[in-house]
């Protein structure tokens, strides 16, 4: 019989080659360090570039890890619900596997859906504001408020890739998110917030990679979130 697990971990990836070694060891080095059992899950989105070999490797080394290869680009949103689908374990959480947001904060995550004082926890990005970051940092604060004042998400940092979920409770949620890109965030809060789940934030610290091209898209990307919020108030 396997033994029950405290948490699973998904780890969403696309052409992580230039993070994805140093990112898991040190992952693996937090988790080794606390008290909870655990799997981690990578779900790969057709990356292409090395990545896929560089899961297998992990997978092949380390036996509570294991892997879901996505046949076609699906989106972001689509390999965390694949994750969340597939978790072995009640809580499943997961992070971005750049780690601009430190592994350190997943045990307290965990622990306090454990205590049950919460169904889904929202690491609640802290910057420590640089010029690297200015842009990002406004972005989110603005991207905040707008939601909150549309869809009132009370000032939930919707956008935080660092989430954490009681899987049973989450699971109806999770059918009926549309958006399976990166929308799939502000989905998941807003819908679990009108299904009554219980959120709390925790603050995490976002120290942002200067090794790492930033994806973010500025114009389009805000275009493309505020179409994201008025299509998405319309159907609730």
């Amino acid at each position: 019989m396997k033994k029950r697990l405290d948490f699973s971990l998904v780890l969403p990836c696309f052409n992580e080659d230039p993070v994805f070694e140093e990112s898991v060891a040190s992952i693996i080095q937090i988790l080794q360090t606390t008290k909870f059992s655990f799997e981690i899950l990578f779900v790969d989105d057709t990356s292409t570039d090395t990545t896929r070999k560089l899961i297998a490797r992990a997978c092949k080394r380390y036996s509570f890890c294991r892997y879901v290869f996505h046949p076609a680009n699906m989106g972001r949103g689509a390999a965390v619900s694949t994750g969340i689908r597939q978790a072995r374990a009640e809580i499943v959480g997961y992070i971005d596997i750049d780690c601009e947001v430190s592994p350190l904060y997943i045990p307290s995550c965990v622990q306090i859906i454990r205590n049950n004082t919460a169904d889904i926890v929202v690491g609640k990005r802290i910057y420590r504001t640089s010029f690297s970051s200015i842009i990002r940092e406004i972005l989110s604060v603005g991207y905040r408020m707008i939601a909150d004042r549309i869809l009132g998400t009370d000032g939930i940092d919707t956008e935080s890739g660092y989430k954490f979920f009681r899987r049973r409770t989450f699971l109806p949620v999770l059918a009926t998110i549309k958006d399976q890109h990166w929308f799939w965030d502000t989905e998941s809060i807003v819908l679990s917030r009108r299904a009554g789940l219980r959120i709390q934030e925790e603050p995490v610290l976002f120290l942002r990679r200067l090794d790492k091209k930033s994806s973010v898209r500025i114009l389009p990307d805000t275009l493309l979130y505020l179409k994201n919020v008025w299509e998405f108030s319309r159907r609730i």
